[in-house]
C-alpha cells in the first residue's frame, strides 16, 4: 500500500475539482486529483456540454423550417441522427484534452485514476494508495436521479449518462420530468424529427417566474412537443414500446423513455461516516465557507447541496482556494448566481424573481419591464417573443428575469449588476452598440427614471423656470 502526503486532496474530477486541483498547484501548493471515472465529469460527459452541442443541431434543422418571413422558402430537412449524435461526441473529444490527465499531471497534479473513500478523518483510500492531506476537497458531483417506479426495471430507460449514444432518432420519445434537461432535450429531440411527449407530476419549468415560462412552453408546444402537466407515474410497462401508467388511468405508449426527474448526490461511494461528516437528502451538509463537519473536508457543487450548475462549482473552487490555500475567510452565497434555461426562446434568471421580492418587500419593490418587441434587433430578426423583468429595491436591482433569445447572454449584466451591488444607474449610464439585443437591458433601466423625470411635475417646473430664466 502505497502512502501520499499532500495540501490538498481533491476527490472527483469536474468543474470544481479541476479547478481546485489547477489552481492549487499553480499558486505553489501539492494537491493530489482522484477520478474513478471520467476526467470532466458530468458536465463534460453527460450533461451541459453535449446537450448544448444536440441542441444547436436541432437549431439548425429548425432554422430550415421558418425562413418564409425572411423570404427564404421552408423545406423539410433531412436529419441525420447519427451523424448528429456523432457531432456531439466530436464536441466532447475536442474539449477532452483541457480536462485530461495528461494535461493536469503537466501542471504538476498527482492524478489517480481510482475512487477515493474516506478511511479515517485525516486519510483517504484510492485504490493502492492511502492519501494523507492538509485539506479534502468532495466534488463528486451528482447522477440522474432514478425513482422506483413499479416496472421501470423492466424497460430500458434513458437518462442524460447514456441518452448521447442513441444512433437511431427515438419514434416516440417519453421525458418524465419538466424540468431544465426535459425540456432542452424535448425541444431537441422534436425538431430533430421524434415525436415527443412529456409528463410532469407538477408544473413543467415551475421553479421558473411562471409568467416566463408560459411564453417559452407556447413555443415548445406550437413545435409539436406535447406537454402533460399533473401527470404522475405509477406504473411503466414495456411490450410493443413503452407504456406509461398514470394515477389518473392514462396511458402515454412511446418507442423510447427518458427519465429527467432530477439529480441525487454521488455520496455513497465516500463511506463520509469514517470521516465524521454529515448528510442529508439533498447531500453533504456544509457551512457558509463550504465546509463540512469535519473541519479538514470541503465540499463543493453539486454534492453540496445547493444549486446545481456547472458554474456553481466553479464559483465554490474560487471561495475555498481563497480559504484554504490562503487561509482567508471566505463565504459562499447564491444571491449573485444565474442561470439558464436552453430551450427557444431561452429563459434566464439572477438573484430574487418577481415573487420572492414582492413577498420578502412588498410594495418596496418596483418590477421593471421591457418586451423584445421593443428591441428593433428583435424586431429586424423577428425574434420579439420574450420579455425582460428587473426586481429593483431602493435603485438597486436585486433580481433579473428574461425569456427570449440569447436570455443566457443578457442576463450576464444583471448577474454583475447584482454581484457587485451596483444601482440601476450603472446599466442606464451605460451605451449600447445599435442595434443590437444588449439595448434590451439600458432600455429596462431607463424605466426607473421614466416617473422621476418624464411623469413629475417637480421636474417640469424646474425645467421651464431654467428655460425661461436662464
Amino acid at each position: 500500500m502505497e502512502r501520499i502526503k499532500t495540501d490538498i486532496c481533491v476527490i472527483g474530477a469536474g468543474s470544481g475539482g479541476l479547478s481546485v486541483a489547477a489552481g492549487a498547484v499553480q499558486m505553489g501548493a501539492s494537491a493530489v486529483l482522484l477520478e474513478g471515472h471520467k476526467m470532466g465529469g458530468d458536465c463534460l460527459n453527460y450533461g451541459c456540454v453535449p446537450s448544448k452541442a444536440l441542441i444547436a443541431a436541432g437549431k439548425h434543422a429548425h432554422a430550415m423550417t421558418t425562413g418564409a418571413h425572411y423570404g427564404v422558402a421552408p423545406v423539410e430537412p433531412v436529419v441525420d441522427y447519427a451523424a448528429a449524435m456523432e457531432q456531439v461526441a466530436g464536441v466532447i473529444r475536442g474539449i477532452e484534452p483541457h480536462d485530461s490527465v495528461e494535461r493536469f499531471e503537466e501542471l504538476g497534479v498527482k492524478v489517480i485514476s481510482e475512487y477515493g473513500r474516506f478511511t479515517s478523518p485525516t486519510e483517504v483510500q484510492a485504490g493502492d494508495t492511502i492519501i494523507t492531506a492538509r485539506r479534502f476537497v468532495i466534488s463528486t458531483g451528482s447522477s440522474p436521479m432514478v425513482p422506483p417506479i413499479p416496472g421501470l426495471d423492466t424497460v430500458d430507460y434513458l437518462t442524460n449518462e447514456n441518452l448521447f449514444e442513441l444512433r437511431e432518432c427515438p419514434a416516440h420519445l417519453l421525458i418524465i420530468g419538466g424540468g431544465t434537461i426535459g425540456m432542452e432535450m424535448a425541444q431537441a429531440h422534436v425538431r430533430l424529427g421524434s415525436k415527443v411527449t412529456v409528463l410532469e407530476g407538477l408544473k413543467v419549468l415551475g421553479h421558473e417566474d411562471p409568467e416566463l415560462a408560459a411564453i417559452a412552453l407556447e413555443n415548445l408546444r406550437a413545435e409539436g412537443v406535447e406537454i402533460v402537466e399533473g401527470a404522475m407515474v405509477s406504473e411503466i410497462s414495456g411490450g410493443a414500446g413503452i407504456t406509461v401508467h398514470t394515477d389518473e388511468g392514462a396511458e402515454y405508449k412511446g418507442s423510447h423513455i427518458l427519465m429527467a426527474v432530477g439529480r441525487t448526490p454521488n455520496i455513497d461511494k465516500l463511506d463520509l461516516d469514517n470521516a465524521g461528516i454529515e448528510t442529508n437528502r439533498h447531500g453533504i451538509v456544509v457551512d457558509t465557507g463550504l465546509k463540512t463537519a469535519n473541519k479538514r473536508v470541503y465540499a463543493i457543487g453539486d454534492v453540496a447541496g445547493g444549486m446545481k450548475f456547472t458554474h456553481v462549482a466553479g464559483y465554490h473552487a474560487g471561495v475555498i482556494i481563497k480559504s484554504a490555500l490562503f487561509g482567508l475567510p471566505a463565504k459562499a452565497t447564491e444571491k449573485h448566481i444565474p442561470w439558464a434555461i436552453y430551450t427557444d426562446p431561452e429563459i434566464a434568471h439572477v438573484g430574487m424573481s418577481e415573487a420572492q421580492a414582492v413577498a420578502a418587500y412588498g410594495s418596496k419593490i418596483e418590477v421593471l419591464r421591457v418586451e423584445y418587441a421593443e428591441n428593433d434587433r428583435a424586431r429586424a430578426e423577428r425574434n420579439t417573443k420574450g420579455l425582460i423583468k428587473v426586481m429593483v429595491l431602493k435603485g438597486k436591482p436585486i433580481g433579473a428575469s428574461i425569456v427570449g433569445t440569447q436570455a443566457g447572454e443578457l442576463i450576464q449584466t444583471w448577474a454583475l449588476v447584482i454581484a457587485n451591488g451596483l444601482k440601476i444607474g450603472a446599466v442606464a449610464a451605460m451605451v449600447a452598440p445599435y442595434p443590437t439585443l444588449g439595448e434590451i437591458n439600458k432600455r429596462v433601466a431607463g424605466q426607473y427614471y421614466t416617473p422621476r423625470l418624464f411623469q413629475s411635475a417637480r421636474v417640469k417646473r424646474i425645467v421651464r423656470f431654467v428655460q425661461r430664466y436662464l
